[in-house]
């Protein structure tokens, strides 16, 4: 097992990717354990901003957030100015007041697709949940329970669609394995 600390340590001496921000991406399968895993090394980076893709994504774009990401998070960042984007809300079904994201240090996007080519150029590193598909939604499945199943079907449709056109995994700098207790990462 690797102490996510020691991966922390790493982490702060890569060179700023997006402006004056390391930009981390956490990526893998709906349900692989993405959100879990970025908020504990938000927590091992001394509470570095975690953006949440789910953030940016709808029901009707549930892949097609580039443009929104680049135009309120990604290009204020790069010049160092504070981000500003509306959130999404899964059950209005419409987007928020915005949040302000100051530039830090370092930063973490987790969701699938965080690693997709649009976004490699602006990563300091991509991380993979390694996990395989059929055991990723088979754990969100469990965990939305049986009200989400319609949802599910057409996610997994469009999930498999997405990383078959734009595969994050390949260009992955580690993948992390989820254990009983803690994690491991294969550079």
């Amino acid at each position: 097992m690797n102490d996510i600390s020691r991966l922390a340590a790493r982490l702060r001496t890569l060179a700023p990717s997006c402006g004056p921000v390391r930009m981390i991406a956490v990526d893998g399968h709906a349900g692989s354990g993405k959100s879990t895993f970025a908020a504990r090394l938000s927590a091992a980076l001394g509470d570095a901003p975690v953006l949440h893709l789910d953030d940016l994504a709808t029901h009707e774009e549930l892949f097609d957030w580039t443009g929104r990401l680049r135009e309120q998070v990604t290009g204020p960042l790069s010049r160092g100015e504070t981000a500003r984007y509306a959130p999404y809300d899964w059950t209005a079904r419409a987007f928020g007041p915005p949040r302000s994201l100051a530039p830090a240090p370092l930063m973490l996007v987790e969701g699938v697709g965080a690693g997709r080519r649009a976004l490699r150029p602006l990563l300091a590193q991509l991380l993979w949940m390694d996990l395989p598909a059929a055991e990723s939604w088979e754990r969100g499945r469990r965990r939305d329970g049986p009200a989400l199943s319609a949802f599910w079907d057409g996610w997994t449709a469009a999930e498999a669609a997405h990383f078959s056109a734009d595969p994050s995994r390949p260009w992955a700098d580690a993948l992390v394995r989820q254990l009983p207790v803690g994690y491991k990462w294969l550079e």
